[in-house]
Parts: C-alpha cells; sequence; structure tokens
C-alpha cells in the first residue's frame, strides 16, 4: 500500500491588524487525532476520504487552522514548521513516503519572516527531493517564489464564499493519485496579475468572478490540463507578493500551462474595472438611514455588515465606531427588539460578565487591541446570557457574553472568532431571524446568514479590513498595482514567473 504525508495550516494573515497570533489562537490537532475532526466543507478532510478511498495509507502530521487575524508569532509558525518536519522525517524512516498532499491557505504570514508557506514547502522539498508535492489552497491565496518552487502542483477553491473546500482537497488527492498510478508529470506555469481586490468585490455569485470562474472550468477540459487556479490574494496584508494569480497545472507539458495561463491572465485584466460591490453598500449614517428606514417597511430582519473591523478577514474585531452610533441612535430605542450585534473581542470584559447573567453592570469594552481606530465604550447594561468554551463550525472554543445596553445585544468575545453562524445567536439566546436588525462584523454574507436575512448592507466603517484599499497605508506593496495605481500597461506574458533552481 502507497503511503501519503498530509498536513495542514490554515491561517489569513492581516498586516495592519497589531494583533500577534499565538499558539492560543490556533486550533491544532496532532496525528492520528485528524480522522476524529473531519468536517465537511474542508479540504483536509477532501484529501483524505479521497485517498483512502483510493486505498492509500494516509500518513497525518500537524494540523493548524485559526480565524484570519494578524501576524504570527514566529517561534510559534517555527514550533509548528518544526513539528511537521520532525513527523514526516520519522515516517520516512518507518518506510517510504511515496507523495505528500497538503491543505495550506496561501496568504499566512509570520511576523519577522514574512510568507510561512513556501519555507514548509522549501523544507519539505529538501528531504523530499524526488516525490510529488500537490496543494489545496485558499481562492485568497498570495503566491510566492518559494511556493513556486517546492510544489508540482497547487489548485485553488472556485467559490467565494468558499463552499467547495472539500471537492478542491478531493482535486488536490486525485492529482496526487493521478501522478502515482497514470505516470501524469505536473508542470506548473504562474502569472502575476497586479490587481488587489477586496473579497466582497469578487464574489463568485456575481461577475465578473461568474465569467472568470466558467473560464478555469472550461480550461480544465482541455486534455491534460490537471487544474487551473484564480488566486485572489489577499489585499489586507501589505507585503510584496502581494497580487492576484493565475496558476495552471498540465501533464508534462509545460508550454500547454504557461498559454493557458497567460491566456487566463489577460482575461483577469481585461475584467479588472469590472470588480465592483454587488451589496447595498453605504458610509456609516446612510447605512443606519437605509436600514431604520428598511424596518418601517417590514421586509425583517435587515442585516448590516460592519466591514472594516472583520475578524473573518483578518480584523482585530474590537472596533467600536460602528457600535457606537448605533447606540446613540435614538432610533434604536424605537426598535420592537434590540439590534443583535457580533461582536466585540475582549478577554477581559468577557470574564467580567461570568456569574452576572441576569444582573445590571457597568462594563468597558473595545479597543484593546486596535487601540488607534477607535476607543474603548463604558455603559451600564444587563448581562443576558453566558456560555463557557462556546464552538461551532471548527471555531476556537471559548466564552460568550451576552450584554444588552442602550437597545444593543451585544456579544463579547473571550477569543477571536468570526461572527459567521446564526447559531452564534440562538446559543445566547437570541433568534436573528425574530429582530429587526442584525449586525455582524462581516463583509458579505456568510451562507447560513444569508439564509435568514431578508435584506443585506454593508457599511463602509474604518479598521484594518477598510473596503476602501486606496486608505490604507501600504508600504511594501510592489507599484504600480491596480486600484492603487490606474495609468499603466500590463503584458502578461512578461509576468509570467519561471521556477528556481
Amino acid at each position: 500500500m502507497k503511503r501519503i504525508l498530509v498536513a495542514g495550516i490554515h491561517h489569513e494573515s492581516n498586516s495592519f491588524n497589531p494583533i500577534i497570533v499565538g499558539e492560543k489562537d490556533f486550533n491544532i490537532i496532532y496525528g492520528d487525532e485528524i480522522f476524529n475532526n473531519l468536517r465537511k466543507n474542508d479540504s483536509m478532510t477532501g484529501i483524505i476520504k479521497t485517498l483512502q478511498q483510493g486505498g492509500y495509507e494516509v500518513i497525518p502530521t500537524v494540523f493548524a487552522r485559526a480565524v484570519p487575524n494578524g501576524e504570527v508569532d514566529y517561534d510559534f509558525y517555527t514550533k509548528i514548521k518544526n513539528e511537521i518536519i520532525k513527523r514526516a522525517k520519522s515516517a520516512k524512516k518507518e518506510a517510504p513516503i511515496d507523495a505528500i498532499t497538503l491543505s495550506l491557505h496561501g496568504s499566512m504570514r509570520v511576523k519577522r519572516q514574512g510568507e510561512a508557506e513556501g519555507y514548509l514547502l522549501e523544507e519539505l522539498r529538501s528531504i523530499f527531493p524526488n516525490i510529488p508535492i500537490l496543494s489545496s489552497l485558499d481562492m485568497h491565496t498570495t503566491m510566492t517564489q518559494r511556493m513556486h518552487n517546492n510544489c508540482d502542483g497547487f489548485v485553488g477553491y472556485k467559490c467565494a464564499p468558499h463552499t467547495d473546500c472539500f471537492e478542491t482537497g478531493e482535486h488536490a488527492a486525485k492529482m496526487t493519485i493521478d501522478t502515482l498510478e497514470n505516470n501524469r508529470n505536473p508542470k506548473s506555469a504562474w502569472v502575476k496579475v497586479p490587481i488587489l481586490i477586496a473579497g466582497e468585490q469578487s464574489s463568485t455569485n456575481v461577475e465578473p468572478m461568474i465569467s472568470l470562474m466558467k473560464a478555469l472550468k472550461e480550461c480544465e477540459k482541455i486534455e491534460d490540463i490537471m487544474a487551473a487556479s484564480y488566486l485572489m490574494g489577499f489585499p489586507w496584508s501589505d507585503n510584496e507578493d502581494s497580487s492576484v494569480a493565475v496558476y495552471v497545472v498540465a501533464d508534462g507539458d509545460l508550454k500547454l500551462a504557461q498559454r493557458e495561463a497567460v491566456r487566463l491572465a489577460e482575461l483577469m485584466w481585461s475584467k479588472k474595472d469590472d470588480f465592483c460591490f454587488h451589496t447595498e453598500t453605504y458610509h456609516e449614517e446612510k447605512a443606519l438611514d437605509v436600514a431604520f428606514n428598511g424596518v418601517k417597511k417590514g421586509k425583517l430582519p435587515i442585516y448590516i455588515s460592519d466591514s472594516g473591523d472583520n475578524p473573518t478577514a483578518g480584523g482585530a474585531s474590537d472596533c467600536t465606531n460602528f457600535l457606537k452610533l448605533i447606540m446613540s441612535d435614538r432610533r434604536t430605542d424605537n426598535l420592537t427588539k434590540p439590534i443583535i450585534y457580533g461582536g466585540i473581542y475582549d478577554p477581559i470584559a468577557t470574564k467580567q460578565c461570568e456569574g452576572k447573567v441576569g444582573k445590571e453592570i457597568t462594563l468597558t469594552f473595545g479597543s484593546k487591541f486596535d487601540t488607534i481606530t477607535s476607543s474603548p465604550i463604558t455603559t451600564t447594561g444587563i448581562v443576558k446570557s453566558y456560555i463557557k468554551n462556546w464552538s461551532r463550525g471548527g471555531m476556537l472554543k471559548g466564552d460568550l457574553a451576552l450584554f444588552n445596553s442602550q437597545g444593543v445585544d451585544i456579544v463579547i468575545a473571550e477569543v477571536h472568532v468570526g461572527y459567521t453562524l446564526p447559531e452564534m445567536f440562538t446559543d445566547l439566546g437570541v433568534d436573528p431571524k425574530e429582530a429587526e436588525i442584525v449586525v455582524c462584523k462581516l463583509g458579505y454574507l456568510t451562507f447560513p446568514h444569508s439564509l435568514v436575512a431578508k435584506r443585506s448592507i454593508m457599511v463602509l466603517t474604518e479598521g484594518s479590513t477598510n473596503e476602501d484599499l486606496k486608505k490604507l497605508d501600504y508600504k511594501k506593496v510592489k507599484r504600480p498595482i491596480f486600484p492603487l495605481d490606474r495609468d499603466f500597461n500590463y503584458s502578461a506574458l512578461n509576468n509570467l514567473i519561471e521556477k528556481e533552481g
């Protein structure tokens, strides 16, 4: 039985967020424990199940995942990388390893180092110079030279929101199987496309992404094309590699891969002016006016995305400006039910609510980490509920408090979590289906929230996930790059990046 080594690291690192992410922020699974933690929409699950169904022995190492946040602590990253390498070497001593299949994000950044995935791939390649290494990637990967040099083939998600994680892992595993069993020889081509695009402008449910994804799928129908991906980059990380990328893998034919990658890159460049917000989008005061007027029409609940401090895009999740505006608006008090607000990351304030359900307290919360964008809120209110060690959807376990003040039910979290699930609110005792207004720190709504929302509004707020990219203080991004720069020429062929070494 052939043996396939697997590992996974997932984190989207926002360099504008001051939080340094460490071990306490990650869910880490070691070795065989991964087999007890398989999930439906998960690329590693897709890899493992596909390999097992193909009759392979899966050799698990380490699997680390965290909600997007600031850059990752160097010592913690080194510890995780070294543990993967140690387990890989140990497995190699036991018996030959025939291939490696990884589940990587592609935009994890390490404080003082920069990229994360490339260094892991480089070390694995040094230990296993002659076996196939394939990997799945998040759609918002930032491709690097080191990644390109040390992996035989990548395939990225094709759905945003990311509903095809399992299928992408399955695709990476099938490329591995094809390479081992059908004498496939993956050759990869990478073309840079100098564009920064916020995820909220690149949902695959709308144009131009519908057409671009269709082009990828048509490309993958070409004989000998093994995978084609648009890797959209991550605009809230200021680094020299920031860019959209096209990545094409072909069987034994580098020229074919390069030709298709160049063609797809030219197509992406031709669509650059078509990216826009498709959700109703307003600045703060206008967003509230529209929402309160919408309440009168009765098509409820109305969801509002507080997009500038979105933890699922690496925001600190403790900015308070929009919440202050809501709490100070007299119209908030005139609603029949409190506005649900998710939420504020504040470990200290969360713990101050413990044991005080039903009691009135004065609480100071917010701006514990991002102290530049906003300032803390001090207010008196009622602790309505408290949950110990809450977790759903693979999120990090931590306490949640529901604190009501000035017409708002505010979720305060002990750990850095995403406000992606309506169940967070229902677990705390409030049902978003019965609310008039629900505010989440998100960009586009996640699918579970979209099933509840009768109307969706995105508000352009300040924070480390500011949707107006021109307002961000980029220092390392290579220029020119669209939309920071507009008057420059682009040739896809001239941006075709060869492998080194």
